[in-house]
């Protein structure tokens, strides 16, 4: 079963804002508490532009699967700031990309605990699956395959 989780954190070190750690099944990004969000929404999206460029993580959209080896189309996540009154979070998916709109007025911390929630109804979707250790993790609580 894949999970995503986001901790905010007072510990990443100097100058760090982010970081995404990555395990079977597993990932775990880690966001300074204390910095501004617009900030800490910046920084994601490199980290998480690298991220997608090294990890074996895909996606299933109609009958095609995309990675980030698709010609024009490799898998991308883009997190964005945008004017709300309230807190909270929207995730969006298209082909090969995950729009996460995030409202404006939030801490980082309201951030990270809006976040898991958030992403947990997005992968209960089915749509993405992890390659890790030759070993094909997806969304599904039985047997894993191997590859």
């Amino acid at each position: 079963m894949l999970q995503v989780t986001y901790e905010a954190v007072d510990d990443l070190g100097p100058g760090r804002l982010a970081w995404i750690d990555e395990d079977r099944g597993k990932i775990h990004i880690k966001v300074d508490g204390l910095a501004p969000l617009p900030k800490v929404i910046a920084q994601l999206n490199v980290e998480m532009a690298l991220f997608l460029a090294r990890a074996d993580w895909y996606q299933l959209w109609d009958d095609e699967i995309l990675s980030r080896h698709t010609p024009g189309r490799p898998i991308r996540a883009e997190f964005t700031l945008v004017p709300h009154p309230g807190p909270g979070v929207g995730i969006a998916e298209d082909r090969g990309v995950v729009r996460i709109y995030v409202a404006d007025c939030m801490t980082t911390t309201e951030f990270a605990a809006s976040m898991n929630p958030a992403v947990q109804d997005f992968l209960d979707g089915g749509c993405w699956f992890q390659l890790y250790a030759g070993e094909i993790i997806d969304h599904s609580p039985g047997p894993m395959s191997q590859v």
